[in-house]
């Protein structure tokens, strides 16, 4: 069973925008939270962040994987692809 991805966002956001080609070109189907007027749901995506209001925040099966430089250092070190439970 995939992994259930969510990924907190804003319109026009350059780095969401990065975040969600790299999910992409993985092949992962993520749920996608635009937080840009909804200041509960921004709330929300920070306590389950640890505190980190920018945007993206990625989620995996609820826990927080990281932002988009995040995911990105991880797909660098070759740990995403575990981390969003997808076979190498």
């Amino acid at each position: 069973m995939m992994a259930k991805v969510e990924i907190y966002t804003t319109a026009f956001c350059p780095y969401c925008t990065r975040a969600k080609s790299l999910l992409k070109s993985k092949g992962i189907q993520f749920e996608e939270h635009d937080v840009m007027m909804r200041a509960s749901l921004r709330r929300k995506m920070s306590e389950m962040a640890g505190g980190a209001t920018s945007v993206p925040q990625i989620f995996v099966d609820g826990l927080h994987i990281g932002d988009s430089d995040g995911i990105q250092q991880l797909d660098a070190q070759g740990k995403l692809d575990a981390a969003l439970g997808i076979a190498n």
